[in-house]
């Protein structure tokens, strides 16, 4: 069975730095792109960035040039540095794969548990 399984979530002031990881693990062949997802309080799950498996990204305008999205493909695994982080950045973060294919199986929409980031003022 696949699952995601996200770390690396905390408390930080404001202007400080995070590191989210993302593992996939199951008998995994391959992973189309993966992604970050937010949603804090009251607000609906958007989009923070995303990766496909060759490499190419997008961001969110509100995080463009503070945030950076990488994968090793190798390990399954997805990354989120945050940087220069500001108090609206306080969510939940969660990790999305959109097409994971294992030696058995082909899914769709996959998600991790959540992580919170708190940024503090």
């Amino acid at each position: 069975q696949v699952q995601l399984v996200e770390s690396g979530g905390g408390l930080v002031q404001a202007g400080g730095s995070l590191r989210l990881s993302c593992a996939a693990s199951g008998s995994i062949f391959s992973i189309n792109a993966m992604g970050w997802y937010r949603q804090a309080p009251g607000k609906q799950r958007e989009l923070v960035a995303a990766i496909t498996s060759g490499g190419s990204t997008n961001y969110a305008d509100s995080v463009k040039g503070r945030f950076t999205i990488s994968r090793d493909n190798a390990k399954n695994t997805v990354y989120l540095q945050m940087n220069s982080l500001k108090p609206e950045d306080t969510a939940v973060y969660y990790c999305n794969a959109d097409r994971i294919a294992t030696i058995l199986h082909i899914g769709y929409d996959y998600w991790g548990q959540g992580t919170q980031v708190t940024v503090s003022s």
